[in-house]
């Protein structure tokens, strides 16, 4: 009964208009961001982000949350239509989706792919629903040296789980944590790693940072290959799918929600993830594995429903813990403390409207991406075939004002310029951004409980081993940093025995 009652409040406050509009808002340019190739979810929320400060942080909150998840939606399109995935969850749906295009089912594909997010959305939002007070309940009991020591488990995390080297990711974190600790020391008020700048007393800019690495770093990125030629379908006929068509997609719209769901709660494992296991998993298991490849129905639901049940699901531990599961929470925690809001297990008992009714708004998020997604299919297809140099110059300027109205200083542009800079380099040179800007979110947050645990047990530093909680999340660390490196060092062992012989 407490359940429905915490639904009905979070219905309550997702169904005001001021909140449905900005719902709707968010959606929408979920699906658009999803549809344009290159743009995405981290460099559009990041940019939008300055421009939420004077909403209230509930509609702030819905309006980015419907970016994140719509953009799933909207990558499915162009994966369909023109074997190029909006985005890098869409990667899989290229494979079957765009063969189903060029034998005239274009219109099928695209409502699976509608249907089975939807489907998949509908079930991580039950999801979110049923685990929030009992994991918020357990995060309650926390004290600084658990709050420490899980912290350090989502640092090891995207450490453990990033594509390139782990001394690469390893020097992504440490340069995020050097970069977070720049400012006033919040226990003695004296200014660290300002080199005399009065700018940075207050520390670097978060939203600057996002802007720079992922919006306009992004954007050089693209520059690169902006001149590729894409076939689009000409046309998309008989949307809805047929009653085999309807039989085929339900196991894997169910087995992909059930994966996208499990995997969606573990930090740094993303949408992507989901996906290609969904996929990998239905070829096995499906009656018409033959046909994966050539156009299979089951080939679009399985990845569309799993990318869209992680990016849902993800935002278990972000609302529950404080702890961003990828480099979207890292954002979305970083617009809850631009709102004022300290994220983490209070968030529930202090700002309830805000907790329920962002919950709640995902239900309403996902009927409307359904409504959206099929008429206006004839739109996507035309901004498609908009050339990116046209866009780009329009993006950065609309960077440039976000970030200068967060604090009406040219100053924060000048750090867009150098994140810009940094970012594009980091790819060039494969070092993944992402550990480093959650190592430069979770940095104050980890300096603040660290020296805090350490304040209340008198300096004795073995109050993180001897506390079971902690204990238990460190040790979970350490063997998340063994299993991952291991091969990586055996490998290296060959190779020297190799050489030497």
């Amino acid at each position: 009964m407490e359940l429905i009652y915490d639904l009905g409040l979070g219905l309550s406050v997702s169904l005001l208009p001021a909140n449905l509009l900005y719902c709707f808002i968010g959606v929408l340019l979920g699906t658009l961001i999803g549809v344009l190739p290159g743009i995405g979810p981290i460099a559009t929320i990041s940019m939008l982000m300055p421009l939420t400060l004077d909403l209230s942080p509930t509609s702030s909150l819905i309006m980015l949350a419907g970016i994140y998840y719509g953009a799933q939606y909207g990558g499915s399109t162009t994966a369909i239509l023109i074997n190029l995935p909006g985005e890098s969850s869409s990667a899989v749906t290229t494979i079957d989706g765009y063969q189903m295009a060029r034998r005239g089912r274009a219109g099928p594909a695209l409502a699976t792919a509608g249907l089975s997010s939807f489907f998949a959305g509908t079930v991580a939002t039950v999801l979110i629903a049923v685990l929030a007070k009992p994991l918020t309940a357990v995060a309650l009991s926390f004290g600084p040296a658990e709050y420490c020591s899980l912290m350090i488990v989502g640092l090891v995390t995207s450490i453990a789980l990033a594509s390139s080297s782990l001394l690469k990711a390893l020097c992504m974190v440490v340069f995020g944590l050097l970069l977070g600790l720049t400012g006033t020391d919040i226990y003695t008020g004296t200014p660290r790693y300002t080199f005399g700048v009065q700018d940075l007393w207050d520390g670097i800019d978060f939203v600057a940072i996002a802007v720079g690495v992922y919006g306009i770093g992004e954007i050089i990125r693209n520059l690169e290959t902006a001149d590729v030629k894409k076939s689009i379908v000409a046309s998309i006929d008989g949307l809805w799918p047929s009653r085999a068509d309807l039989r085929r997609i339900i196991g894997p719209s169910i087995r992909g929600t059930a994966i996208g769901s499990m995997l969606g709660i573990l930090p740094g494992s993303g949408t992507a993830l989901s996906s290609f296991m969904a996929y990998n998993i239905e070829k096995k298991v499906s009656r018409n594995s033959a046909e994966f490849g050539n156009g299979a129905i089951e080939g679009v639901a399985a990845p569309e429903a799993a990318n869209n049940a992680g990016a849902q699901s993800s935002f278990i531990p972000m609302l529950t813990l404080g702890i961003p599961g990828n480099v979207v929470m890292a954002l979305m925690i970083g617009a809850m403390m631009i709102q004022g809001i300290v994220p983490g297990p209070n968030v529930m008992v202090r700002n309830p409207d805000l907790f329920w009714g962002m919950i709640t708004s995902m239900w309403v998020g996902n009927a409307m991406l359904v409504i959206l997604n099929v008429p206006l299919i004839g739109l996507w297809v035309r901004l498609l075939r908009v050339p990116y140099t046209i866009l780009f110059p329009a993006i950065i300027v609309f960077c440039c004002i976000g970030v200068y109205s967060v604090n009406n200083s040219t100053f924060g542009i000048y750090i867009v310029t150098i994140a810009a800079i940094i970012g594009y380099f980091l790819v060039k040179l494969e070092c993944e951004p992402a550990p480093f800007v959650l190592g430069f979110i979770l940095g104050p947050m980890l300096e603040e409980h660290l020296r805090r645990a350490l304040i209340i047990s008198g300096g004795d530093p073995t109050v993180f081993v001897t506390r079971p909680i902690s204990a238990g999340l460190l040790l979970f660390a350490a063997v998340a940093l063994i299993v991952v490196g291991l091969p990586t060092v055996v490998r290296k062992r060959e190779e020297v025995f190799v050489e030497d012989d």
